[in-house]
């Protein structure tokens, strides 16, 4: 029996209740399967580390996680600690480090889920967003001078490098190509961005020539926010930078119901190290240990967790329970418009394991 090395991470926030309810679901599934088994190890990183130690993870932590099958994250965020100092020394510490390029976050509407969009039918909104993730707008890039003076500059560098560019697109276009209606969309801004955004066009149209069974089009990020909302069926695979495809991604989540059911993974495609898959909606302090936080984007990124790991007669049966789940009114938790706690869709989705 094939046993895989899950490192899990909670984080800040509800990522201490999701996480673990994520972990409750995967063990009831492998107890369950028979085919495989799951070997959990937690990493208690995150704000309250920071507080003891004066860092978000320890300065070896990716050696730690090198040699796990996969990592399922929380979220990193402390009202108490600034954003960047979260960010850089914990999530982005590992994406970068384990160059996970390739941020995929699915987007469709769930059963039962009732989606602001009233003239959408599920079937007409089923996207994967394909984020760059290791460069672009948050390549950390940049500084500050002159601080406190009138004369202080600020600066935030964009950095496209070709490979980078080339690999996140043909990424894009090999997932377009999996998909039944081989549909991408290509976002830019190079209208106004005239360099690196024009260099990405040019790449994208290289690259298409390589998947001649893909039909793809090219889109302004700022018209592609309302070909989302107003013709959701014309649009299937899409890929975006980093900045865009972040934007874009929780637009795709409130437009399915709530940023509570969105997954996402960040993913190294050659398989050289781990990937990490998390849910996208945040520490949520305002709502952390009151039971409230909704889990379903931690199962469905758990599906994503199997799938990557070859398992996907698990992670369909997975998936299938957590649609089971949405699709009862009295297990929805209250982003969905319910009274539903968290152990409550923790324990149905066991139960249906």
């Amino acid at each position: 029996m094939k046993t895989y090395r899950i490192a899990t991470i909670p984080g800040d926030g509800i990522g201490k209740e999701v996480v673990p309810a994520g972990q409750q679901v995967l063990q009831a599934l492998a107890a369950t399967d028979g085919g495989f088994a799951l070997d959990f190890e937690t990493f208690g990183w995150g704000g309250d580390w920071y507080r003891a130690h004066g860092e978000m993870m320890p300065a070896d932590g990716l050696d730690a996680l090198r040699r796990k099958d996969a990592i399922l994250f929380g979220s990193a965020g402390d009202p108490h600690i600034p954003d960047h100092i979260t960010l850089w020394g914990l999530r982005l510490k590992i994406c970068q480090g384990f160059d996970q390029y390739a941020n995929v976050r699915p987007t469709r509407i769930l059963p039962g889920i009732d989606a602001p969009l009233k003239r959408c039918k599920p079937e007409d909104l089923n996207w994967v967003i394909v984020r760059e993730n290791s460069e672009g707008e948050y390549a950390g890039v940049g500084g500050r001078a002159h601080q406190g003076h009138p004369i202080e500059v600020a600066t935030d560098v964009s950095i496209m490098t070709r490979v980078g560019v080339e690999r996140i697109i043909r990424h894009a276009f090999r997932l377009a190509q999996s998909r039944p209606r081989k549909l991408l969309t290509v976002v830019t801004k190079s209208n106004a961005q005239r360099h690196a955004m024009v260099m990405w066009d040019q790449i994208a149209a290289e690259v298409a020539a390589d998947f001649p069974d893909v039909r793809w089009d090219k889109e302004l990020v700022d018209a592609m926010t309302a070909r989302m909302v107003n013709r959701p069926a014309s649009i299937d695979t899409v890929v975006a930078t980093n900045l865009h495809a972040d934007i874009l991604s929780d637009l795709a989540a409130a437009l399915a119901g709530s940023l509570g059911i969105a997954p996402t993974g960040n993913i190294d495609p050659e398989r050289r190290y781990p990937s990490m898959f998390e849910p996208i909606h945040g520490s949520a302090f305002d709502i952390m240990g009151q039971g409230l936080a909704n889990p379903v984007g931690t199962f469905w990124s758990c599906v994503m967790l199997l799938e990557h790991l070859g398992e996907a007669a698990a992670a369909q049966r997975l998936m299938g329970a957590i649609e089971a789940v949405t699709a009862n009114p009295a297990l929805h938790t209250r982003d969905l418009g319910g009274t539903a706690t968290t152990v409550q869709v923790t324990e149905a989705v066991c139960r249906l394991l």
